[in-house]
């Protein structure tokens, strides 16, 4: 029997039962998002030290304060606008709307009063958190049930740790031969079905014409290579193509450029389960009580992202964005040389190579911004064509 949240594991049998086998992406998408069992959508989740996992937020204030300090500088890039937007998406309880609010009243008054902040929340549950998080903060926040829900605005759509958490495609890799003919290589999904009571993977040819589009970019793999494709980000970028009219798409999260991502070694693919810290064997262990993540393919995304109209002004790791936001305010004589201990440390996680530091990357994207210089998170950051090795099909 599986462990879990049991009335979710019920609804999942039932649908495999009525449907037949599922996609994993549909698998994912109930065990994380269904609107009353989900892990994030029931507000289950818990991060930092007593929780599931640890992120940026978890350090303390001083990343929402450093990303102040970076949407200010956007500002100021638009012509100090009157009605800057600025949109989260993934705020989880609100503790990072409240550390960029809270930082930029205190330390950039006329940018605060042109801030309006937005947070795109599907969840009730996730909504009231949010609300006690940022008391205090009423007049300037809103809600919005989707991007699509979002009206055209101009400023920043922010997120950290969003893509990585939406449902993955997962497929492998199957070879064969005709007597006598060369060897062939072929992409099968993995669906997810039932062997009695107890769920498993059962491979199909893939029927998504989208998904099969999609891997034809994808380079060629020796016979049992798994890896996971995440086409929910594409459409993310499409949908927020139509709403953002002038200004920055800044995300951050954990993955790797295409030619790393699909990397021979990288056989097993990149999805995670974890609770309480701990990595589970399987995305059919603790359904409902656990999170299941996969790390992003940065390439594609960036590739999309200009077909929609943006333009890719930065890829950079975490250690030297933060760095060139750090470096500018200590350049602008904005930094406060009395930083307790514990912001220190915090930073120090947030920077440090072996901590926070390489495990995140920042894409930075823009759409009807006129800027030579780079702003101050990307001013350490090396090339992104090259580093994301766009405008090449991966060989």
């Amino acid at each position: 029997m599986s462990i879990g949240n049991h009335a979710l594991i019920e609804r999942i049998r039932a649908e495999i039962k009525t449907r037949g086998s599922i996609s994993f992406a549909r698998f994912m998408q109930q065990t994380l998002y269904h609107p009353e069992h989900g892990y994030y959508s029931s507000g289950r989740c818990a991060i930092g030290h007593r929780g599931d996992y640890f992120t940026n937020v978890s350090v303390g204030p001083i990343f929402g304060q450093l990303l102040a300090a970076q949407f200010a500088e956007i500002w100021e890039r638009l012509g100090k606008t009157g009605n800057f937007v600025l949109v989260e998406q993934g705020a989880h309880h609100g503790e990072f709307a409240h550390d960029v609010l809270e930082s930029a009243r205190k330390r950039w008054p006329d940018f605060f009063a042109a801030v309006r902040y937005r947070i795109i929340e599907p969840f009730p549950v996730l909504q009231a958190r949010q609300l006690q998080a940022l008391a205090g903060f009423e007049d300037k926040i809103e809600w919005r049930n989707s991007i699509d829900a979002l009206e055209p605005f101009s400023g920043v759509h922010f997120s950290n740790e969003l893509l990585d958490a939406m449902p993955v495609h997962l497929i492998v890799s199957q070879c064969g031969r005709e007597l006598g003919a060369p060897m062939e290589c072929t992409w099968l999904e993995k669906f997810v079905t039932l062997n009695g009571d107890m769920f498993g993977f059962v491979d199909q040819p893939i029927a998504d014409q989208t998904l099969r589009d999609h891997l034809q970019k994808s380079p060629a793999q020796l016979a049992g290579y798994q890896t996971d494709i995440n086409l929910g980000a594409l459409d993310w970028i499409d949908n927020l193509s139509r709403k953002l009219d002038r200004g920055y798409v800044l995300t951050i999260d954990y993955g790797y450029p295409r030619d790393e991502f699909f990397a021979p070694h990288r056989s097993k693919g990149t999805l995670q389960v974890r609770a309480q810290h701990r990595l589970l064997q399987a995305p059919f262990d603790e359904i409902g009580h656990a999170d299941i993540t996969a790390h992003v393919e940065w390439t594609s995304i960036a590739e999309r992202a200009e077909a929609c109209g943006f333009e890719v002004k930065g890829f950079t790791d975490q250690h030297h964005f933060i760095t060139g936001i750090v470096s500018d305010l200590v350049a602008r004589d904005a930094l406060s040389e009395d930083v307790d201990p514990k912001a220190k440390r915090a930073l120090q996680t947030l920077l440090h190579p072996e901590m926070l530091g390489r495990s995140f990357q920042i894409l930075a994207l823009a759409k009807n911004v006129d800027a030579v210089v780079p702003l101050a998170g990307l001013k350490f950051a090396r090339e992104p064509d090259t580093v994301l090795g766009l405008g090449r099909v991966a060989s």
